[in-house]
């Protein structure tokens, strides 16, 4: 069941406790602890959307779908990464096609409005090498926080815009 931080509907609840452990499940064969909490937060933000896209369709798919969109923002399919897996070797260790799980991902960023490179995705121990990370608005012109004067990167810390004091 969710925890206190996942905050649920109570209809959904079977279904999150579903897709997390399939996610829980393969992250801890194949991947990272990171990968495994930032599913299961995904799928806690996919509960409580309204209405939740994973109301409908296979648990499979959706934990399938769900560890896809993460792989894709944090560069899992890319072999020069560590950790490393090929899309399609993701999708079997599921039994989904790479079809749905490029549908669903798809789905996931359209409702989570997911971009690449999202840092609210990215892997803790990479959040430093996000260049999304760091793009703030200083009297509206985008600019990237680590150049900026240090009372301004404290200000922007404070009120969540980086991850860190670079």
């Amino acid at each position: 069941m969710p925890d206190d931080t996942d905050r649920v509907p109570a209809n959904l609840a079977p279904t999150y406790a579903a897709v997390v452990a399939l996610t829980h499940e393969f992250c801890d064969r194949h991947l990272t602890e990171e990968y495994r909490e930032l599913a299961r937060a995904m799928t806690a933000a996919l509960c409580r959307k309204r209405p939740s896209p994973l109301a409908k369709g296979k648990t499979a798919s959706w934990a399938c779908g769900i560890l896809y969109t993460l792989g894709r923002i944090n560069f899992l399919f890319d072999k020069t990464q560590t950790p490393h897996m090929r899309a399609d070797a993701l999708c079997r260790g599921f039994g989904v096609s790479q079809n749905t799980a490029s549908a669903k991902a798809r789905e996931i960023e359209k409702a989570l409005g997911i971009s690449m490179m999202d840092p609210q995705w990215t892997r803790p121990s990479r959040l430093a090498d996000n260049p999304m990370a760091w793009m703030i608005a200083v009297n509206g012109l985008v600019v990237d926080a680590r150049s900026m004067p240090r009372e301004i990167q404290e200000e922007a810390f404070r009120l969540g815009l980086i991850p860190c004091i670079p």
